[in-house]
């Protein structure tokens, strides 16, 4: 019998795992983005939102030996009741009993200024930046959810927001120029990016954007800065989201191969993409939800943010608009500029002369500016941050990377080393997952419930906490989520293939002695199931979905009936997991620190010292 072994193509390298693994997975519905799979035989699953052109990933498929339990996300919303309302409404005023965690500017006067000037004096030179300067960032590509090192390249997300917080403060820094271009990372993140660019704004510093080329996603973080400038070449496809699941039912069916799935939870969809030509009812309300979600919210929030009504962005991005002179005419962009007339501009306007060159600093380099320098270093107050990425697994591969994903053997290390450590006073777990090894799920979840008993934990979801990232969440006291989160996945799908009719057609001869009634199970692939194997089979997957709905249950302190109405293998938004008790607020990393702070009753102004404890490096950031 041949395996399905599913693993994470972003995040892990392929690896086999022993006979009899159940593991936790998810099947990120990738919106709005491109999502692929990708086998050594075929790809197997494609839903993507080509508009944006850029992608989450779903797992991917090969064939071991044997196969594991897999749970995957789905997700729909449901016809709510009328109670339903009413405990959403309940719901929702606990939610806004936590602090928001926004940023309070206020600008470094008196002593403080004086201290802070003396400290860029003596600051390496590496770390010095010319008074006058423009924070120049290029926000394009994968944006990682880890802290990078200085050598490292690619863009961070925790140092992208760490730049605005710190060129808001800094007396150096006159503004910030942006250049957006096609980015590959989830809303979750681009969320993130754009509460930054808001708050960055309060200090009243100029912030501008630059769109050589331009989908929803980037439109969604340029429409949050002051100006908007583009090329008179530039690339715009705002022409909406599309969302796409493939099927390879017939072509399995007309090599001889057939799959036989388990999957436990109607939304469980990951199986459907195997077994079925065209997509269920259940999928398809799935999809939708998600796809309305994401859409509803861009035309929300680009409305708002350009002065318009939602009807008339709607009617302007089904009128299928391509030239970027009518984007200039309807007032979606500011000017049509090439990027040295854009640094001319700003030339100008900070009153430097035409002869002279612009002083800039980029992303990279200000990277390396310590917020030390600028006084904005915390106090005694240690708040341990444990960042998590990608797909999950129990121990290191020979043949995986050090950026490969979640270990969980090196995460229990750092839970355990903060755990017993009295310097934290509380913990942050940043989680962006979209699952992997059930058994590993479990035993993280064990030590972070552990670690939540001595201490408060609060989890940060990124852009995606789906079945063993939502296992590992969900043992914390508080979970905090972006709206568009893709949250929860409690649900198992399982299987194997029937390769019989496959190896009659060219000829192949599998021949099985074994001892034990079920010892064919996970060996014997050139047959079907016998019909007492396919019993205990789908009690198996029943066994392992119900232990990941009662554990829910349990962290989440629901009843087990209703954790069932939120649980079937769904995906929610993260707004809608919020109504639904799954997540606790909405928000980022800085919602989650404010959090953190009021557990431990730290006023709201004062900064608290952060601690990275990355599972594959530590940071201490002052």
């Amino acid at each position: 019998m041949s395996k399905i072994l599913f693993f994470q193509t972003v995040h892990s390298t392929p690896r086999i795992h022993p006979r009899i693994v159940t593991s936790i997975l998810s099947k990120p519905l990738i919106i709005p983005s491109v999502s692929k799979c990708y086998s050594p035989i075929f790809p197997f699953h494609s839903i993507s939102l080509p508009a944006l052109k850029h992608h989450f990933h779903s797992p991917s498929f090969s064939f071991p030996s044997s196969f594991p339990t897999r749970a995957f996300d789905d997700s729909s919303s449901s016809i709510e009741t009328q109670n339903e309302k009413e405990e959403k409404v309940g719901e929702q005023s606990e939610i806004e009993e936590y602090p928001s965690g926004e940023m309070e500017y206020e600008k470094i006067s008196g002593w403080k200024s004086f201290v802070v000037k003396l400290k860029m004096l003596i600051a390496f030179p590496w770390q010095r930046v010319r008074k006058g300067s423009v924070l120049t960032m290029k926000l394009r590509g994968q944006i990682s959810d880890q802290l990078k090192s200085r050598f490292s390249s690619g863009l961070s997300l925790p140092q992208i927001c760490e730049n605005f917080v710190k060129a808001a403060y800094d007396p150096r820094i006159s503004g910030v120029y942006l250049h957006i271009e096609p980015l590959n990372c989830g809303w979750g993140k681009v969320e993130e990016i754009r509460r930054h660019i808001l708050n960055f704004k309060k200090s009243g510093k100029f912030i501008i954007a630059y769109t050589p080329a331009c989908g929803e996603k980037e439109f969604y973080l340029a429409c949050a800065c002051e100006e908007i400038y583009a090329p008179p070449s530039a690339y715009f496809s705002l022409y909406g989201l599309t969302v796409q699941a493939s099927f390879l039912g017939g072509v399995l069916e007309k090599i001889g191969i057939e799959p036989q799935v388990e999957r436990i939870g109607k939304y469980k969809s990951a199986g459907d993409q195997l077994t079925r030509k065209s997509m269920s009812e259940e999928n398809c309300e799935m999809l939708t939800s998600l796809l309305d979600n994401i859409y509803g919210n861009w035309l929300d929030v680009v409305s708002s943010s350009k002065g318009k009504k939602r009807e008339d962005v709607e009617h302007f991005i089904n009128e299928g608009v391509y030239e970027v002179e009518k984007l200039k005419e309807e007032g979606f962009i500011t000017n049509i500029h090439y990027d040295d007339e854009v640094i001319s501009m700003l030339k100008e306007r900070l009153g430097v002369q035409k002869d002279k060159k612009l002083s800039m600093v980029d992303y990279k380099k200000y990277s390396k500016v310590r917020k030390w320098t600028l006084g904005l270093t915390g106090g005694k107050d240690l708040i341990a941050v444990i960042r998590a990425t990608g797909s999950i697994s129990r121990v290191r591969s020979p043949l995986s990377t050090p950026s490969s994903g979640i270990v969980a053997e090196q995460i229990i290390e750092k839970i355990r080393s903060v755990r017993e450590s009295k310097r934290y006073k509380a913990v942050i777990i940043r989680i962006d997952s979209p699952g992997g090894d059930a058994l590993a799920s479990d035993l993280m979840w064990r030590e972070i419930k552990l670690l939540a008993a001595s201490k408060p934990v609060i989890a940060s979801m990124g852009d995606v906490a789906a079945s063993g990232g939502y296992y590992m969440a969900m043992a914390a006291q508080t979970i905090v989520a972006e709206n568009l989160t893709l949250t929860g996945s409690i649900g198992v799908v399982t299987g194997k293939f029937n390769l019989g009719k496959l190896y009659e057609k060219i000829g192949f001869n599998k021949e099985v002695i074994s001892r034990g009634r079920y010892a064919e199970l996970l060996a014997a692939e050139q047959r079907p199931f016998r019909p007492d194997e396919a019993e205990l089979f789908e009690k198996s997957a029943q066994n392992a979905y119900k232990q990941f709905r009662d554990k829910a249950a349990f962290s989440r302190s629901m009843p087990v009936e209703k954790m069932e109405e939120v649980a079937q293998g769904r995906v929610w938004a993260g707004k809608d997991a919020a109504s639904r008790g799954l997540v606790d607020a909405i928000g980022g990393l800085s919602r989650a620190i404010a959090i953190a702070k009021h557990k431990i009753k730290i006023p709201q102004d004062r900064l608290p010292s952060l601690s990275y404890q990355d599972h594959r490096q530590h940071y201490q950031r002052c």
